[in-house]
């Protein structure tokens, strides 16, 4: 089956939404998470203790989806598996749009009888044409509209990037950890088992969807593989897309199949169809962050030559070494800009061979800027990375104006800025200082090491994409987030 933006649209926008069988011993967490929806939220809970908890918190309560007052868009299942047929079959007679399943214990599980239940509701939901997400999942969201699958996801403002995983973990991690690094969701959703929504689907929808200009994916394997690289080629002439594999190694695909009971095609058969799409390839959930964040906020790149600006004389020489192990060129400038630099650069203490070492002049704005201008005319550089170190940075408005500073400067410079911040033992205030980078376009990494990688297969996708000639994707906006 496949399904149209409109339908898939309306079960991420759902009017109405009912939790069935939400209780205490799990904290009503999916009441809580769906208590920011800019619409209706019903549950349906038969215990009467459990029944008089959720009405005591704000929500009507009915014993069936059928006694509901009102047409239902959405439906969050969360009871025992055995249960689970007869939930659907009160959605299908209720007209439900959507139906997703947290309920596990299904194929994944390898059982007969877990088998037997999730092919009942693979049977039922294709006969009703019903849309099912999982199970064994946590389901769909969406910040601007108030839908999440935990009560910690933000709400009223999203971002660019859309994400589909096969693990609701990552998918809640994804979220939380994105926003710490300024990254927000536009629309994500974990599939889990994927019975009849795969990740096609979702990728299909997502590749339509105005909200989105950044697609990523965690998947350990799909049925439908042929449509879903298809898809990745067409929508990758318009919106960047990385693929997060999951089970790459033998023991790996042995876990997939206990996870999500997904059968995983060998890495080096995905490797080959995620290069023909002209995808990036991502090994783990923090190069998937560092790839999207680029995707995000880098301008185009033109070319592997940095200028690097380090604080200290060791630095300089561990960020020049990540940077060429990554591929990467660390060039001398040009005459000129030694010219420039001599007429003020003190070199006792210090560097400006490129790498440049700002040891004496670190705490100096004045003089970073005076710096950082030098490599944005030199002819040899194609884009600069500056250390954010907060240790040179604690005298109080220092960080604040050091933002600034920074915000400026890549607005004005026509090619990628990044930064690495060194938060060492202040690491509690580099979740904000990221956050406001991010709010001016400029993305913070965690190491060298991690800004060298990123810059470097971000640099390859756009080469690649020039030689294609695909068009160029629209630039992600930066804004606030707000937490929930």
């Amino acid at each position: 089956m496949t399904w149209t933006f409109e339908e898939m649209d309306r079960m991420f926008h759902p009017r109405v939404v009912a939790v069935v069988g939400d209780k205490k011993d799990r904290d009503y967490m999916w009441l809580r998470s769906v208590s920011t929806l800019k619409g209706k939220v019903y549950s349906v809970q038969v215990n009467p203790e459990e029944a008089a908890n959720i009405v005591a918190m704000g929500f009507p309560n009915y014993s069936s989806l059928l006694d509901i007052p009102e047409p239902v868009d959405y439906v969050i299942v969360a009871v025992p598996r055995h249960v689970a047929p007869r939930v659907l079959e009160d959605a299908i007679r209720k007209g439900v749009n959507g139906v997703m399943f947290f309920t596990a214990g299904f194929a994944e599980t390898g059982e007969p009888e877990g088998i037997r239940l999730q092919q009942v509701l693979t049977d039922m939901a294709r006969k009703a044409r019903m849309k099912i997400v999982g199970p064994n999942c946590m389901g769909l969201f969406n910040p601007r509209w108030g839908l999440r699958h935990s009560p910690e996801q933000y709400y009223d403002d999203g971002g660019p990037v859309g994400f589909i995983s096969q693990s609701g973990t990552h998918a809640t991690f994804f979220s939380l950890v994105g926003y710490q690094h300024g990254v927000k969701i536009s629309k994500s959703a974990s599939m889990g088992n994927g019975i009849i929504l795969h990740a096609d689907d979702y990728l299909d929808y997502l590749g339509q969807d105005p909200q989105t200009q950044v697609i990523a994916m965690y998947l350990e394997g799909v049925p439908n593989a042929r449509r879903l690289f298809h898809l990745m080629q067409e929508i990758g002439q318009r919106k960047p897309i990385v693929v997060w594999k999951g089970g790459q190694t033998s023991e790996g695909a042995r876990a997939v199949q206990s996870h999500t009971a997904s059968l995983a095609a060998s890495t080096a058969l995905w490797q080959a169809a995620v290069r023909q799409a002209n995808a990036l390839w991502a090994d783990s959930f923090d190069e998937t962050l560092d790839l999207v964040k680029a995707l995000c906020f880098l301008k185009e790149p033109v070319g592997p030559r940095l200028g690097l600006v380090a604080m200290t004389g060791g630095q300089s020489v561990v960020i020049t070494d990540a940077f060429a192990k990554a591929g990467l060129q660390v060039p001398l400038l040009t005459p000129r800009s030694y010219q420039e630099l001599a007429t003020f650069y003190s070199t006792i203490g210090g560097s400006y061979r490129n790498p440049m070492d700002m040891t004496p002049t670190s705490r100096n704005l004045d003089m970073v800027r005076r710096v950082l201008d030098i490599l944005a005319r030199d002819d040899n550089i194609d884009a600069i990375c500056y250390e954010f170190n907060m240790g040179f940075s604690a005298r109080e408005g220092m960080v604040e104006r050091l933002v600034d500073l920074l915000g400026e400067f890549r607005e004005a410079y026509p090619r990628p800025f990044l930064c690495v911040l060194s938060a060492v033992h202040r690491e509690a205030e580099a979740v904000g200082v990221r956050q406001a980078l991010a709010q001016r376009g400029v993305p913070a990494y965690p190491s060298f090491q991690r800004a060298g990688n990123a810059f470097r297969k971000v640099w390859d996708y756009y080469r690649e994409r020039r030689e294609r000639g695909a068009t160029r994707p629209a630039p992600a906006p930066a804004g606030p987030v707000r937490p929930g």
